[in-house]
């Protein structure tokens, strides 16, 4: 097996949103915010070589929105999906599984792309099959006024229409998948959401998506605004990350603009981030 990084860009989010009830004098110590209180974000995908398995975690925001869209996020960066692929040797129709943690738009957005010739939607990746979970499915075809603006249609309903779309089957909070690794399932940022739990050279490699967005986040009360149950997301941090730190995980972040992976000390306070470095390093 090997694991590669894919960085797809960087965008922009508030920062008072993704800190939830921390002060902004403490968390712009570690997310430092621009004059309109937007911290920098990025969007990194990882991709599993495993035999004759190629498995995109995610897809980060694609392209096929309206600039009126694009313009609330800042998009920016030379990285792009296709760019970081093609860096590795591959190219979008060799991936066989895309795994999408959850469906809002910035993590599964690069999963359709608009054909413009027809003004339709199509899986952008036409040899994969798409994997979510039929709870996560319901949640997010069904949107709460909440998340209602997370959940774009346009991202994750041409999976079905396409016959590409499978099912992960959640057996509590942790199952084996038909793909090699195994996922926890966490009900704090959104209903189901998945995270990729990977071994690899004896280690655990834990996918964080928005459980813990960045370093940044790591002392448990640093909870997203967004998140629709706080109070369990405290909960799943607690214990994920004190598992993460009596075994020695390393913690892969999606959103972190500068810290790919990390390890975590214990301290009087809680686990802390420990060493940093990229998957090239480990």
């Amino acid at each position: 097996m090997k694991l590669h990084t894919i960085e797809t860009g960087h965008f922009k989010l508030d920062g008072g949103a993704m800190f939830g009830v921390v002060p902004k004098s403490i968390w712009q110590k570690t997310n430092p915010a621009d004059s309109n209180n937007l911290i920098d974000m990025a969007m990194r995908c990882l991709l599993v070589e495993d035999g004759k398995r190629l498995t995109l975690i995610d897809t980060g925001i694609g392209n096929k929105q309206s600039e009126k869209f694009f313009s609330h996020y800042f998009l920016h960066g030379e990285h792009t999906l296709d760019r970081s692929l093609e860096k590795l040797g591959f190219h979008r129709n060799d991936i066989t599984d895309v795994f999408l943690t959850h469906l809002h738009f910035d993590h599964c957005g690069g999963a359709i792309e608009l054909e413009k010739s027809t003004g339709q939607f199509r899986p952008a990746f036409p040899n994969a099959q798409f994997w979510t979970n039929e709870r996560h499915w319901e949640w997010a075809t069904k949107p709460n006024p909440r998340e209602k603006a997370s959940f774009l249609s346009e991202n994750f309903l041409p999976l079905h229409e396409s016959g590409q779309l499978q099912f992960i089957e959640r057996n509590g909070n942790r199952s084996i998948t038909p793909l090699g690794f195994e996922v926890l399932f966490v009900d704090g940022h959104t209903d189901s959401m998945m995270l990729p739990l990977i071994e690899m050279k004896g280690r655990k490699i834990c996918y964080m998506a928005d459980l813990l967005p960045s370093t940044g986040h790591i002392p448990l009360a640093y909870v997203m605004g967004y998140d629709t149950r706080p109070l369990i997301t405290l909960e799943e941090k607690s214990q994920i990350l004190q598992t993460a730190t009596d075994e020695n995980w390393i913690l892969f972040y999606e959103h972190d603009p500068i810290n790919e992976c990390s390890t975590l000390i214990q301290t009087e306070k809680g686990p802390r981030v420990g060493d940093v470095f990229s998957l090239r390093e480990w």
